[in-house]
């Protein structure tokens, strides 16, 4: 047995029996003006947030992002895309990619941010890779703070997962904010009313 192994046997043997993480506790919660405080912290992270239905995004998007010419879109009863994450086997094809539009699952008000998970991104460096970010989600499935939030979600359903809030943006170098720096430099929430 070689010394790593006797290490790791003696690791085993001598670990201490498994302890119950201790109860979340849950918060009050208002049943009212959810969609106004999402919108708010939204703002305050630099996204903007379209209350609109599902027939009218593809026109939105159009208007918003003449310019986009590579869009991926894993919400393709919604928007078709012109690139097929799903075929990306290297995150470097994703560098032309200007717009990526998704499904959001559970939007929290408090601070706008908003859950994704693997299966609705197809590639998950397209979330960090793209231009533009465009976020489709329910008006239900907004939640007051992360303790509801992680209260609907099972992170382990998939491999990864992910909160959005805002594009990306730092304030490191001579604390001037700079938004798109590490990541999509807009992100637009469309908020599904119906």
């Amino acid at each position: 047995m070689s010394s790593r192994d006797a290490i790791l046997q003696a690791v085993r043997q001598n670990r201490p029996d498994p302890v119950p993480r201790p109860p979340t506790p849950l918060f009050a919660s208002p049943d009212e003006g959810l969609t106004t405080a999402f919108v708010e912290a939204q703002k305050r992270a630099g996204g903007t947030v379209v209350s609109t239905t599902a027939d009218a995004i593809a026109t939105l998007l159009d208007a918003r992002f003449p310019d986009a010419r590579v869009i991926a879109s894993t919400a393709g009863d919604i928007v078709a895309g012109s690139m097929d994450l799903h075929a990306v086997a290297d995150p470097h094809e994703l560098a032309d990619l200007d717009l990526l539009v998704c499904r959001g699952v559970v939007g929290v008000a408090e601070n706008g941010a908003i859950w994704i998970p693997k299966a609705h991104l197809g590639h998950r460096a397209a979330l960090f890779i793209a231009q533009h970010l465009a976020i489709v989600l329910d008006a239900n499935a907004l939640v007051w703070n992360l303790h509801d939030a992680y209260a609907r979600i099972d992170v382990a359903e998939d491999s990864f997962g992910v909160f959005v809030a805002g594009p990306s943006k730092t304030a490191d170098i001579e604390q001037s904010l700079v938004i798109g720096a590490h990541g999509p430099r807009s992100l637009t929430v469309f908020l599904l009313t119906e």
